[in-house]
């Protein structure tokens, strides 16, 4: 196959892959009923969330034998870790064929949330590899796919569930098992390793292949909005995303066909003595000029950092940090969303998860389509800028959720969804600017071991306020009212104030490079 299709083919693999990969986004669809399902108190819940985060801390793993292994292996390690973890959940917790105790359904939730690790380092190193002049935008529009994960699983589930929600609740646990897997297998022979070599297309065709590929991407996530917020067949809903989600194969198919067309226009000329010197010196002069965009795009990296010397870096700590008090509270919100919306009395909590889903892809993909479109601009913000501007959303969205309104909730969802989703993506491109390329896959998985710790602090200090709640106002364990989660959010709102305050400071320090960065 032509070494210009393939870098596409590959990044449509990777498209489909994301799409599938996030089932930790559907956790909150079924949380209440997974609570009922094991008679567990909101602290063991929150483990169990805690649990698929702290999967996250060994994903450098994935980094590692990304290095060593073939990428298609690493893709299938990771797909049978999540049919591991979520496929045995659903034989005992659901099918009722064995019983397990807590602890090894917290090992099984840790298993799960460590597969994304493997899947997402090999969609990032893949994405990264096929365009490194423009691996921003490669890196941003995978990224977006994923957060549309929490939309499609929970289609999925409406469609074939009919029934209570106890079953809805098994059929996620079913689908986050098998769905990712059959990805893996159907998307494992399309993705290759490139060696970081610019693609071999002219710099014209890969920039239109990147538009059609934007306007897909927007048409895309216009539909999952549109479908989360009016009421529709959900079979038709989903048929639709499905369409939407194998249009992007036309980019390669495109690329083909032009090759095929322009290499029986060479054939037929072949006789012109004239006509091989003029092509020649025109493929020179694109392929010079290609190497000159190619060194100003490698110019976008500040210094390669062996995961072994981060630790030794004071940018890394400040970045640890704003990741820590930032994106991982957009994270533990989404976690416990099913149980903010029980507690306000709100039981659109599939509508919920599936616009937080929806706007998410929306806020991954923004930074992506801002760069591509006027990164040479000098009106445009350097990521920790972005990061910070995020952040400030996000404080104002969880003051707004203080407010007693449906009305409140779903837009205060929507926005932490959009800016969480846009934190994802920047920190992506960040960690490739501040400490390189060539040991990516490590260090932004060292950089994401801030989840689990996170997830583990402000998710029990959410569980705790819940239980007081709940011991002076609630009924058989659950709290109802506003003051569940009032103080809560406080808290989640001052420690997006310190990260935004950790990103202003990150970008002091690394001002001029982004100054002087193309």
């Amino acid at each position: 196959m032509s070494p210009n299709v393939l870098p596409w083919l590959s990044l449509v693999a990777v498209l489909w892959l994301q799409s599938f990969n996030g089932t930790n986004l559907s956790f909150p669809a079924y949380s209440s009923q997974l609570k009922e399902f094991l008679s567990i108190s909101q602290f063991k819940l929150n483990y169990l969330s805690f649990a698929s985060d702290a999967g996250k801390v060994l994903g450098f793993i994935s980094g590692i034998a990304a290095v060593y292994l073939p990428l298609p292996l690493v893709l299938l390690v990771g797909g049978s870790l999540g049919f591991a973890g979520y496929g045995l959940q659903y034989l005992s917790i659901a099918k009722k064929m064995f019983t397990l105790s807590f602890p090894q359904i917290w090992c099984l939730s840790f298993l799960a949330g460590n597969s994304i690790c493997w899947i997402n380092t090999a969609c990032y190193i893949v994405a990264i590899n096929s365009f490194p002049m423009n691996r921003q935008v490669a890196v941003g529009i995978t990224a977006s796919f994923q957060g549309l994960s929490g939309k499609i699983y929970t289609d999925m589930v409406n469609s074939f569930s009919n029934s209570s929600p106890r079953e809805a609740a098994s059929g996620y646990l079913l689908l986050n098992s098998l769905v990712p897997l059959v990805a893996c297998f159907v998307t494992a022979p399309m993705l290759m390793r490139h060696g970081g070599d610019k693609t071999t297309s002219s710099t014209k065709d890969v920039k239109v292949g990147f538009i059609v590929l934007f306007v897909l991407t927007i048409a895309t996530g216009i539909y999952a909005v549109a479908t989360s917020l009016l009421s529709a067949p959900t079979v038709l809903v989903l048929v639709g995303i499905a369409l939407f989600l194998f249009s992007p194969i036309g980019i390669p198919i495109g690329v083909w066909f032009k090759e095929l067309v322009s290499s029986r226009k060479t054939q037929q000329k072949v006789h012109d003595l004239e006509a091989p010197d003029k092509f020649e010196f025109v493929e020179e002069e694109d392929r010079t000029k290609e190497e000159e965009e190619f060194e100003k795009a490698i110019v976008g990296v500040k210094e390669e950092v062996e995961w072994t010397q981060l630790w030794k870096k004071q940018d890394f700590w400040i970045y640890f940090g704003l990741y820590l008090f930032g994106p991982t509270v957009g994270l533990v919100f989404m976690n416990n969303l099913g149980q903010i919306a029980e507690s306000r009395g709100c039981t659109a909590t599939s509508s919920l998860v599936a616009l937080a889903s929806s706007f998410g892809f929306f806020g991954r993909l923004l930074p992506s389509l801002l760069d591509y479109f006027f990164s040479r601009s000098k009106y445009m913000p350097s990521s920790p800028v972005s990061m910070a501007v995020s952040l400030v959303a996000m404080v104002a969205s969880f003051l707004l959720l203080l407010v007693d309104s449906d009305i409140s909730l779903f837009i205060s969802t929507a926005v932490i969804g959009v800016f969480s989703g846009a934190l994802t993506s920047l920190s992506v491109t960040m960690t490739a600017e501040l400490f390189g390329t060539k040991h990516f896959g490590v260090n932004h998985n060292i950089v994401v071991g801030s989840i689990p710790i996170g997830s583990f602090a402000f998710g029990t200090l959410a569980a705790k306020i819940y239980r007081d709640g709940a011991a002076l106002y609630g009924d058989d364990g659950k709290c109802f009212g506003m003051h569940c989660f009032h103080t809560t959010l406080v808290y989640w709102g001052m420690l997006c104030s310190m990260a935004a305050v950790l990103a202003a400071i990150l970008y002091a320090r690394n001002r001029k490079f982004y100054s002087h960065k193309p």
